[in-house]
């Protein structure tokens, strides 16, 4: 089995991470200075949010050039060094890539909107307007609003499936293919362990661009959001054949390099699609997971669900929460530590690679960002503002006296008092991550339900763990168990000897090794 099978992976936000050159915004080498804190929890490598150059419409995810670092962030010299630092702390580094769009800004683009016969012009999806005028078709962006914009200079439309500022690159074009996989070799080549692919499942269009049907009373709750099924704009069944492509290149590489798709899609069997016959990306982000309500029969649902459907070989990859979402401990856990702890100990307690965020250890909550601080477009500056390092001006952030980016949170949650703390959020989610690495079936054990009524959930890790969880208001038991605790929510249950009955409070849950 490979790394990352059993993996934990520690997301990174590096506008937010550690700031060494006091200007107030995060950076490689703050993110560098801090891998102590990384090798301290013992997380396996550490995936960065998008390096490249952007002039930011959408913070890095609007790229103008795939081979360069944003100066904001640092250097090619900076994250050469990050690499090498990283490895000598036994730390892989996973960066982001960006291939179903580009900057309008990306040199590309400026080429392709110039003329109707650019050599560029097919790297994009452009298309006339309808007859009698207007967008091409019907299909309307995931960040709201018409997807086609008008460009005068040629009279056709391009098609941006986020922000206007964001063009399609158009993948039925082979030299678009071609060029990538020179990107994904460049950074492969500078000892990048792998990429996370932003937006993994939309990057093949529909070639004929046909109309996207109407959303009815049983489509999933986004395109019911939207008003139509993204039926012909996203996960094309063409997609499959460049993965195919892009694992033989990672294959290339000793060790092989990890391809991690940002599978944004609702139903698991269209997630666990993406690993093929064990031959496409080697993990799916388990969305229908992350966005399941905290509840046991939601969350067990899901993960019962992927592991049928995972094909040999493969396992599943789970995260509580990114750079796009409310941070796990305000959306499933309303600030309240108990839930915080449940919810982790549910986490760390599941088969296959783990996606931890930044701050997440600490049960940081979402930051409330005034109108006039928020500066994202579609308002996720919440969960994306500064680490608190230390509860001190400037937050062991950046220098004291210099404006955060982002304004920082409660600093009474931070690092440095939780991590002298051994009852704290930070060092059980330590302890979780040793019990993991020290203990063979979490790692890479298989997983089964034991037991699923009402708020209990038990389910059993290979041969002799159990994870038992009582998600409800109420004290519950678990019958016919022997064992011992481990570690549990409670931290005083660790070593406690289980005789047939478990005994479980209201939403707490222990990890215990069956007699």
């Amino acid at each position: 089995m490979t790394w990352w099978q059993d993996a934990v992976i520690y997301q990174i936000y590096p506008r937010s991470f550690a700031d060494s050159n006091r200007d107030g915004v995060g950076d490689l080498r703050g993110i560098t200075a801090h891998l102590d804190h990384l090798t301290w929890l013992g997380v396996d490598a550490l995936w960065l949010n998008p390096i490249t150059a952007s002039p930011n419409a959408d913070w890095g995810y609007d790229v103008a050039d795939f081979c360069a670092v944003d100066p904001e962030l640092g250097t090619l010299d900076d994250l050469d060094g990050l690499v090498a630092a990283a490895g000598e702390h036994d730390l892989r580094v996973v960066l982001d890539i960006v291939p179903n769009h580009t900057s309008v800004e990306h040199p590309w683009f400026v080429e392709s909107r110039s003329s109707r016969d650019n050599p560029k012009r097919d790297w994009y999806v452009w298309a006339d307007p309808a007859p009698g005028g207007g967008a091409p078709n019907n299909w309307v962006s995931t960040f709201a609003g018409d997807a086609w914009e008008l460009d005068p200079t040629t009279g056709q439309h391009y098609l941006h499936n986020f922000l206007v500022e964001q063009a399609d690159l158009n993948w039925w074009n082979p030299e678009v293919r071609e060029e990538f996989e020179r990107i994904l070799a460049f950074w492969f080549d500078r000892g990048v362990a792998g990429f996370r692919i932003d937006v993994a499942h939309m990057l093949v269009k529909d070639a004929e661009l046909r109309d996207n049907p109407a959303a009815t009373e049983d489509a999933n709750w986004l395109d019911q959001l939207r008003g139509q099924v993204q039926r012909y704009n996203t996960n094309q069944p063409e997609v499959h054949a460049l993965y195919r492509r892009w694992r033989e290149l990672a294959a290339s590489y000793e060790p092989s390099r990890l391809l991690l798709g940002e599978t944004f899609v609702t139903d698991v069997p269209d997630v666990v699609s993406f690993y093929g016959a064990d031959d496409e990306l080697h993990l799916a982000f388990d969305i229908p997971f992350t966005l399941a309500p905290f509840t046991p029969d939601a969350l067990r649902g899901v993960v019962e669900e992927t592991e049928e459907l995972m094909p040999p070989g493969c396992v599943p990859c789970y995260t509580l929460g990114n750079h796009d979402l409310n941070r796990f401990a305000s959306r499933w856990c309303d600030g309240d530590d108990a839930k915080v702890r449940l919810a982790l100990l549910v986490f760390f307690g599941l088969r296959g690679a783990l996606v931890l965020y930044y701050g997440d250890e600490l049960g940081l909550p979402d930051t409330p960002v005034t109108r006039d601080r928020r500066l994202d477009p579609l308002g996720r500056d919440a969960e994306r503002t500064p680490m608190p390092w230390r509860a001190e001006p400037g937050a062991g952030f950046t220098e004291p006296g210099v404006a955060p980016w982002l304004p920082f949170g409660d600093l009474s949650i931070n690092v440095a008092d939780q991590r002298d703390d051994l009852g704290s959020v930070l060092s059980f989610t330590r302890d979780l991550i040793e019990l993991r690495r020290s203990e063979p079936d979490l790692g890479r054990g298989e997983s089964e339900t034991l037991t699923a009524d009402g708020a209990l959930w038990v389910w059993r890790r290979g041969e002799q763990t159990v994870v038992a969880t009582n998600f409800g208001d109420e004290p519950t038991t678990v019958a016919d168990l022997d064992g011992v605790v481990r570690i549990g929510t409670d931290r005083a249950r660790a070593g406690e000897r289980v005789e047939g009955t478990l005994h479980l409070a209201p939403h707490t849950g222990v990890i215990m090794r069956r007699a």
